[in-house]
């Protein structure tokens, strides 16, 4: 790891975390201005364990998926933000759960169990680190918020509904979950 690279990491943390402070508690609107933002998210199983990605904003292991564009089915949108982030194509399951979190990005996170059909893995300008970790060994720059629809994708149960509020703690552990990755070019464990 050179240390100008590291530096051009360091130096990109003010902007980001400025930005995703400005759309946490500012830009969080759901369709027409209403608070109900839903985002869809994939627990991408195969036999290397579980996909997981970073993207180039906030730097932690979390799941692939993101917003669905108006009018878009939610396995549409889904099969969509897996394909142009990690170039899979997938098969979307069974609902997971939804996770109301409230706090710091209030939206509803509506998680599928997905499967591989095809296509290769590979990063995407948004997220540009993909690896596969096997359930049991998951990192620790995790974000602590894509624990529960992991492990309640494991159990194989019915869908789950759970209410997360995201305060300071929630935000301090991502800005340090941020920062570890940027000091170690993405390595942390």
């Amino acid at each position: 790891m050179s240390r100008t690279g590291r530096l051009a990491r360091l130096l990109r943390l003010f902007p980001d975390h400025a930005r995703t402070a400005l759309w946490g508690f500012f830009g969080h609107r759901g369709p027409r201005g209403t608070r109900d933002r839903v985002v869809v998210q994939g627990v991408i199983e195969g036999p290397e364990g579980v996909l997981l990605s970073v993207r180039v904003d906030l730097r932690g292991w979390e799941l692939p998926g993101g917003n669905l564009d108006p009018g878009e089915a939610e396995e549409a949108g889904l099969r969509r933000e897996v394909r142009e982030e990690t170039g899979l194509e997938v098969a979307v399951g069974s609902l997971v759960g939804e996770y109301r979190r409230t706090g710091f990005l209030p939206h509803r996170a509506r998680v599928y169990r997905c499967t591989v059909l095809g296509g290769a893995l590979t990063p995407s300008a948004e997220t540009p680190v993909l690896r596969w970790f096997a359930p049991d060994t998951l990192p620790s720059t995790l974000f602590p918020w894509y624990r529960a629809p992991i492990e309640d994708a494991a159990r194989h149960a019915p869908p789950v509904e759970r209410h997360e509020h995201h305060g300071l703690h929630a935000i301090y552990t991502g800005f340090t979950i941020d920062l570890r990755m940027r000091w170690t070019d993405d390595k942390a464990p």
